[in-house]
């Protein structure tokens, strides 16, 4: 089996820049290259864990040692390189007016990558009520560790915060779990909430587009629980860069086993403790619905022992292909269990980590928002919360709303009082025949289509060799409103605004010639013919009568009813499919229509589902594979949050 090594540096270089390391950028307001070297001092030590394990840790301090300052901190699975005395990274901290303003920063390997020691484990199982130092997890590990900094770093001033984001995102929500009295202050930021619903699958469907990142995650290290500083997992190199005809031409996903040659069942480890290693590709083979290991990695269900003196900023982008569910759960959790704290969010116009980037004009993919967003939220969001909570008051009077959310119509930024906002609506609109989208519903009218798995609908007609696509969640959905196996329905071009603020349910009534399906539903911003076309617009494309793609889902079929106890449908039988798709904050202007496309295919975004009902589509065979026609009948409807 080949693999790239250009691919992989390609993509740890992309985690690094997402978590802090990033390159510095010649703008007007670009620091001196070596401007941590000049102004910080440096230590690696290992830090001690209750059960002896020792974990890698970097610290950036003041050289001006005539004050005392707070700790940031990152702890991360992507390194905190670069390594040995006299490396610096170019940039500390979450953004460069709190890497200006003073603080001490540190970054941790965790349990089991890198230079730490231990096992790591892809998402570490929560401990409720630990009865002994051999029972860790990583808010144990965020503990033991603050305590061993503020006792022994000096010129700190006994206030800790945390942030992260993607992967360290998760480490930074699991800090405020039984959290350590230092820590005030904690942003959580495109943080995974859960594996099930996040980055590897969405309502239980694989996610294709992870393929590639199977191997980041889970990999045992080859000297067991020693540490290692470099990258000891290869990613697979598909040596093509049409992902839609790779993934087509190798069929079920049980021929992508070969590809993880390395982590078979037959080739698992057992390390010293006598534990069995299980590769992540096993992991997902072996718990295709939402079982007690799905259910025991997530975050989200533990937020209720969120400790009131953390203060947390959970932050996201409206646009972000990775980590959607997870910023919006992990808010809707915390103030759901925890009245008294302080809990806010921040969701901006963005991609996955666009808010920690440099670059003054804000676009996702073909569509761009307004310029210096991400520069306005890092002096004006991130660093007000953290100054405020660790060289402020600390109080709840921080001088930020309750939610700071862009308007992705408008494109201007709303502060509210509650998300979603007091004064939105619940309305219905149904989908009718003639391609309409309706406030009333009629009679249910059978509309059907062909689902071929032979040509399964793409998610962009832009498909490239990616570790993850990003820019399809702006993507111009023209191409797919033109098949004949994806249903348009949309309104009369508006005579005013209409804001979608909150969450959207479809509640569809579908049936199907098989016993197996997903269904998609795409919300769909439809432009006028005169709108001008903007710099980020692919060269065939123009904005006008551009297909904005709002907001999107997929649910598979067979967890319409539980996610945990799959079922097969019942051949030509009616039935309800209910589809959560995320909040949106968008508003569809005057003159705009607003348009939602059906579709039972997304790929190669999602697997391809056999449409044949099996326990394990992991374990599908090449026969299990079969075209069926699909029906969507007119008393389906869609349910959104509308502004009044």
């Amino acid at each position: 089996m080949k693999y790239s090594f250009q691919n992989l540096v390609f993509v740890l270089v992309s985690f690094m820049m997402l978590t802090g390391c990033k390159k510095a950028v010649k703008t007007e307001s670009a620091v001196v290259e070596n401007y941590v070297e000049l102004n910080y001092n440096k230590q690696e030590v290992e830090i001690a864990m209750r059960d002896g394990v020792k974990l890698h840790t970097t610290i950036y301090t003041p050289k001006d040692t005539g004050k005392e300052y707070p700790i940031l901190m990152q702890r991360t699975p992507y390194s905190s390189r670069p390594y040995g005395p006299g490396k610096f990274r170019k940039q500390i901290g979450p953004n460069e007016h709190l890497m200006k303003d003073g603080y001490i920063v540190v970054y941790q390997d965790v349990r089991g990558r890198w230079l730490s020691e231990g096992h790591y484990e892809n998402m570490r199982a929560y401990i409720p009520n630990k009865t002994s130092n051999d029972q860790v997890d990583e808010s144990s590990d965020t503990y033991d560790t603050i305590e061993w900094l503020v006792n022994n770093v000096d010129n700190n001033n006994g206030k800790v915060g945390v942030w992260g984001i993607s992967y360290p995102g998760f480490y930074a929500t699991y800090a405020t779990v039984d959290a350590h009295p230092a820590l005030k202050a904690a942003s959580p930021q495109a943080c995974i909430g859960d594996f099930f619903f996040d980055d590897f699958h969405h309502n239980g469907a694989y996610l294709l587009s992870y393929f590639r990142a199977t191997s980041l995650f889970g990999t045992p290290r080859p000297n067991n629980d020693q540490p290692i500083d470099t990258a000891w997992y290869v990613l697979p190199d598909i040596q093509t860069d049409d992902q839609y005809q790779f993934f087509l031409d190798n069929g079920p996903l049980k021929n992508l086993n070969s590809f993880f040659e390395y982590e078979t069942v037959d080739t698992q480890t057992i390390r010293p403790d006598g534990v069995t290693d299980d590769y992540f590709w096993n992991e997902l083979k072996d718990h295709p619905n939402y079982d007690e290991l799905w259910q025991s990695r997530g975050i989200i269900q533990h937020l209720k022992n969120v400790k009131s003196h953390v203060a947390t900023m959970i932050v996201g982008g409206w646009f972000d292909a990775e980590d959607l569910y997870g910023p919006l759960e992990t808010y809707k959790n915390i103030e759901k269990h925890n009245k008294g704290n302080y809990n806010t969010m921040v969701f901006g116009p963005w991609d996955h980590g666009g808010w920690a980037r440099k670059n003054p004009r804000n676009a996702v993919g073909n569509y761009y928002f307004g310029d210096s967003i991400s520069l306005f939220y890092q002096k004006n969001i991130e660093t007000k919360f953290f100054d405020h909570f660790l060289k402020g008051t600390g109080d709840k009077n921080s001088g930020l709303p309750e939610a700071y959310v862009f308007d992705s119509g408008r494109k201007e930024w709303k502060t509210l009082d509650t998300w979603p906002p007091q004064n939105s609506v619940k309305e219905t609109m149904f989908l009718s025949e003639n391609q309409e989208l309706i406030p009333a519903g009629k009679d249910a009218v059978p509309l059907k289509f062909i689902s071929d798995v032979k040509k399964p609908v793409p998610y962009s007609e832009d498909i490239k060799s990616v570790f993850t696509p990003r820019k399809y969640m702006t993507d111009d959905q023209r191409f797919a409103a033109r098949r004949s196996d994806v249903l348009v329905f949309e309104t009369e071009v508006l005579e005013e605004d209409l804001t979608l603020a909150g969450d959207i349910m479809a509640n569809l009534k579908v049936a199907t010639t098989g016993t197996a399906a997903d269904w998609v539903v795409k919300i769909i911003d439809v432009h006028p013919s005169n709108v001008e076309t903007n710099e980020e617009m692919q060269d065939h494309l123009k904005l006008a009568n551009y297909h904005l793609m709002v907001r999107s889902e997929v649910l598979r079929g067979r967890f319409r009813n539980s996610f945990s106890h799959p079922e097969p449908f019942v051949p030509n039988k009616k039935t309800d499919v209910d589809i959560k798709l995320q909040d949106v904050f968008h508003t569809i202007k005057k003159g705009h229509k607003l348009q939602v496309q059906v579709q039972s295919t997304w790929f190669p975004l999602i697997d391809l589902n056999p449409q044949t009902y099996v326990d394990n589509i992991f374990e599908a065979d090449e026969e299990d594979f079969k075209t069926q026609t699909h029906t969507v009948f007119t008393d389906s409807f869609i349910e959104f949050s509308i502004l009044k």
